[in-house]
């Protein structure tokens, strides 16, 4: 059985998924988040860096709405547009999770949501 994670305060699904989702036992799924901001559902940040900061913003929110933390994170996806900002974001993402880092996967992707430049999902232990 699972159970839905639903916040105000990442943005609202853009389409038939949810934000996130926890599973009977201890696992909790976040979905890709994207750097939209939740109240007024348009794109922060012009560059790389800027956005990776509102997606991981957006993916904390939902993660405290199920009582959970950066802590609690042992798997991540990020995507980007280029590869070339792979240390900008690298960076940013440092400051949101602490050792020992979760495992991650950072690939390349032809297009994001919105013309997004990162997109970050995670999976979490709670």
């Amino acid at each position: 059985m699972k159970s839905e994670i639903k916040t105000s305060q990442a943005p609202q699904a853009l389409g038939p998924y949810s934000q996130g989702t926890r599973g009977s036992g201890e696992w909790l799924f976040v979905s890709g988040q994207t750097p939209l901001d939740p109240e007024t559902m348009v794109l922060v940040g012009v560059d790389a860096a800027a956005q990776a900061h509102q997606c991981l913003k957006n993916v904390m929110a939902i993660l405290a709405a199920s009582g959970a933390g950066p802590e609690h994170v042992t798997r991540t996806t990020v995507y980007l547009k280029d590869m070339d900002d792979f240390a900008a974001v690298n960076a940013v993402y440092a400051t949101y999770f602490p050792a020992p880092y979760p495992a991650r996967a950072c690939v390349q992707v032809c297009r994001l949501p919105k013309d997004a430049l990162v997109e970050i999902d995670a999976i979490a232990l709670v």
